[in-house]
């Protein structure tokens, strides 16, 4: 390959990788553009598990063999198998210098291979009919952080010395990709995540009920949503500060999570201040309160704080059509409201007082009838 079409394919690798949406699509787009680059029919992406002493297989992209899905699910190699890794995974690199890319060919040694290394992957090429590969570790801040590999079919010219040294160029580029890639994972995380209680915040809830009811709509998926109001929280931040206020959050944040874990994918959020939720899509409404109950009764027996109100809504309830992810809140918080008017100890149901629920009402209610609560929820983007 000519120098232009390197530099060209270089390019189109870092395009890809910076076009693309999650650490998976960044995986993916590394392992595309390395193998058009290298001219290889099958490339995979792995990464070292330092604390269980194994490389990860990522992604799998390309021409391949059975048992090699695109992202695998655990196809991992244990490092000591494969020496010429273990000789740069501990090492660090951080004034440059990175380890160089080799190659290895179904029948043995190949240009750019240091002698001396054990051949599990030239049994494993001749095992899955290809004829050679390029191998180039992937430094990350100064580190190993796994490796870049690409192979060709049985019946082609193997690499050479040239596709070596390019591979270690590649490798550079997928280290650079990497790490935007984690960066902006990083980013995303902290936008849908409150800083306090390390639960999910507002922004989080907002996406995920809209996709939820989409759900609803499209195939009548369940879709619940609990919304919680710690009570004494005042109290606590007047008369012991907010330390001590902040505390609280955190302890509730954390009942609130031990309890969401009773229903499979449900979110854990706070919405601000002293409010919280739980958004469950796809568990029944009897389990959704049966949770919202074990929440009141853990609640309570916080040291801090005065417990919890606890309003609940699910479309499997009797609340009527749910087209919007505004009508669900609206009522949780229609429930959530009327149990802390009774003082209830535990959750108040959406649509579970008969025909005249004074939830349901309290919700729909028109300008003149709506509530203080209701009025700060009209306000909320949903």
């Amino acid at each position: 390959m000519g120098e232009d079409k390197r530099l060209s394919a270089v390019v189109a690798l870092a395009q890809g990788m910076a076009a693309a949406h999650g650490s998976r699509g960044a995986w993916r787009a590394a392992a595309v553009g390395a193998c058009r680059a290298l001219g290889g029919s099958f490339a995979a992406l792995s990464v070292w598990e330092r604390e269980l002493g194994r490389l990860r297989v990522l992604v799998n992209v390309g021409e391949r063999a059975e048992g090699e899905d695109e992202f695998p699910e655990d196809e991992s190699y244990p490092v000591h198998q494969f020496p010429e890794i273990t000789e740069f995974l501990h090492e660090r690199w951080a004034g440059g210098g990175e380890p160089n890319a080799w190659v290895e060919t179904a029948e043995g040694p190949a240009a750019g291979r240091r002698p001396g290394y054990v051949h599990q992957r030239v049994a494993a090429l001749r095992r899955r009919g290809r004829g050679c590969c390029v191998v180039a570790p992937i430094v990350l801040n100064g580190r190993a952080w796994g490796e870049l590999y690409v192979a060709r079919p049985a019946g082609v010219p193997v690499f050479d010395r040239g596709d070596a040294d390019f591979a270690t160029v590649l490798a550079a580029v997928v280290a650079a990709g990497i790490a935007q890639a984690e960066r902006l994972e990083e980013a995303r995380r902290l936008a849908y995540t409150d800083a306090l209680t390390g639960l999910a915040n507002r922004r989080a809830v907002d996406v995920r009920l809209d996709e939820a009811i989409e759900r609803h709509r499209a195939d009548g998926t369940v879709v619940s949503l609990v919304v919680c109001d710690l009570n004494g929280l005042k109290r606590v931040n007047d008369t012991r500060g907010h330390a001590v206020g902040d505390r609280l959050l955190e302890r509730f944040g954390s009942v609130l999570s031990l309890c969401g874990a009773m229903l499979p994918g449900a979110l854990a959020a706070r919405l601000g201040g002293d409010e919280f939720c739980l958004l469950a899509v796809g568990p029944s409404a009897d389990e959704v309160v049966k949770a919202a109950d074990e929440l009141c009764r853990r609640a309570g027996e916080l040291e801090l704080g005065e417990g919890v109100a606890c309003g609940v809504a699910s479309t499997e309830d009797a609340i009527g059509p749910v087209r919007s992810a505004r009508r669900l809140f609206r009522l949780a918080d229609a429930a959530q409201y009327r149990a802390k008017a009774l003082r209830a100890g535990k959750p108040v149901v959406a649509g579970r007082e008969g025909p005249d629920d004074p939830v349901v009402r309290l919700a729909d209610a028109g300008p003149s009838g709506e509530s203080p609560e209701r009025r700060r929820f009209r306000g909320r983007p949903t």
